[in-house]
């Protein structure tokens, strides 16, 4: 479950369910920039198959 909701305002925020990695890397890219980390969370969290 992503918190889709949340990609606009943190981008960490939507995919800190899931594993660490995920949020380690959508963390850097949005330290990168703002843009970076919703697309980053954005594809981790349209790429669960559940």
């Amino acid at each position: 479950m992503c918190y889709r909701n949340r990609f606009k305002e943190l981008p960490p925020l939507a995919v800190i369910d899931k594993t660490y990695g995920s949020f380690l890397i959508v963390f850097v890219l949005t330290l990168l920039g703002w843009i970076p980390g919703i697309i980053g969370a954005m594809v981790i969290c349209t790429g669960e198959e559940e």
